[in-house]
């Protein structure tokens, strides 16, 4: 009875753990965690990348099918241009529903080809407002946040690597036009503004200039595009990339800012006047220093799907990927634009034949410092040391934005 008794409480002494057994197994297992948390939050960005090249797969395939329905590609800056109409059922300019004056971009043409119907039948009729208002079809300007269709996040449209989500954005995007390796008139394209009509008009005369000059890319805003206008081939011209949407913290890839920069000339001869200005944080190479006034927060990159102006919808191929914004002025001109993107080391691109390839921020740029392409008829003073027609100053880079200035791509990029 005594020798059961012991060997019962021996056993039971035996089973139980001590507290530095208990720390132990603790610490141990935290290490684990800490070993595998980098493993499973790199297996969650891989998801969320190869899911955003996906996206990206589709709006090229999409791009393809319009091309094969209508022999061009969605515009990029288009929609109704008349804002003084008022009759019944057109809208009124005075209340927000007037017209969109050409400001809608490439994204809204392709609703019906990535499998967005619904919005696209909201988009292309006309819409009754509670109070009694009517949208135009193709809606009002597209920073309007009361009509619907601009304040929807299309999931198709957006990087699931990108945290930016709401206001001060409408429905964002991550998928912008390339227009090439310059940027003059890239928010005004080949239209020109009649004052006495309200309106812009198409400028047959400088049509042809601009699209030479200046917007050397698959899109030219304001302009219809056709695959045989790209005799750089398909496989060697890019049409759309990514950027990232700005989270309101100063990153210089998603924000431009307001301080003087000397214009036009000032930037289109020298890409990096924003950095040579000293705005940017040595300790955070991706921001503004607090010196900068940057555009307010609605102003931001990639915040409304609907806009075709730069900030918004457009990336040139002149800075390398990830690189600063630099506009001529405030938030709705034209400048230096560089894809970007919440992945590590690059963004995606969709080229003109539907491929999705993944260009590295290391991707050989030529000199960031040498001046973008612009003719005299265009900025009324003098040409650009780099001659229109010329092959792109920016290396690789350049070249892969450019439909038609016969550069040679030799292998793969």
């Amino acid at each position: 009875m005594l020798l059961t008794h012991f060997s019962r409480r021996c056993n039971s002494e035996r089973s139980a753990f001590t507290l530095v057994e208990l720390l132990v197994v603790i610490a141990i297992i935290g290490v684990l965690v800490a070993l595998l948390l980098p493993a499973v939050q790199s297996a969650r960005e891989a998801a969320r990348r190869m899911s955003c090249g996906n996206n990206m797969k589709q709006i090229g395939l999409g791009l393809h099918n319009y091309h094969s329905a209508f022999n061009q590609l969605p515009i990029h800056g288009v929609g109704p241009t008349d804002e003084n109409d008022n009759t019944a059922g057109r809208g009124s300019a005075n209340d927000g529903t007037g017209f969109t004056r050409m400001e809608l971009t490439y994204l809204v043409g392709l609703l019906p080809y990535v499998e967005q119907q619904s919005i696209w039948s909201m988009v292309s009729n006309p819409l009754i407002e509670a109070d009694g208002d009517i949208w135009p079809a193709f809606g009002p300007r597209p920073w309007t946040i009361q009509y619907p269709p601009w304040a929807t996040e299309i999931p198709t449209y957006r990087c699931p690597s990108d945290p930016g989500f709401g206001l001060p954005g409408l429905g964002r995007t991550n998928y912008a036009a390339c227009t090439g390796d310059g940027f003059y008139e890239a928010e005004h394209g080949v239209t020109v503004w009649n004052s006495s009509a309200n309106r812009w008009e198409y400028n047959e005369r400088l049509a042809m200039q601009r699209a030479q000059c200046g917007l050397r890319g698959a899109f030219v805003p304001r302009k219809s595009m056709r695959f045989r206008d790209f005799t750089d081939g398909l496989s060697n011209t890019i049409a759309v990339g990514e950027i990232a949407t700005g989270l309101d913290d100063r990153d210089n890839r998603t924000i431009g800012f307001t301080n003087a920069k000397g214009g036009f000339f000032q930037i289109a001869n020298n890409p990096k006047r924003c950095f040579d200005l000293g705005f940017i944080d040595p300790e955070r190479p991706n921001f503004w220093t607090e010196d900068a006034r940057v555009y307010a927060p609605v102003s931001q990159r990639g915040m409304r799907w609907a806009d075709f102006h730069t900030l918004q919808s457009q990336f040139n191929t002149i800075l390398g990927p990830n690189s600063e914004v630099c506009l001529v002025g405030h938030s709705d001109t034209y400048g230096i634009a560089p894809p970007s993107s919440y992945h590590m080391g690059g963004v995606h691109v969709v080229m003109s034949d539907g491929a999705v390839k993944f260009i590295t921020d290391s991707i050989e740029a030529g000199n960031s410092r040498v001046p973008c392409v612009y003719c005299k008829a265009l900025s009324g003073q003098t040409d650009s040391p780099t001659a229109a027609g010329s092959e792109s100053p920016y290396g690789l880079w350049g070249a892969l934005g450019t439909r038609a200035a016969r550069e040679v791509i030799n292998g793969e990029f």
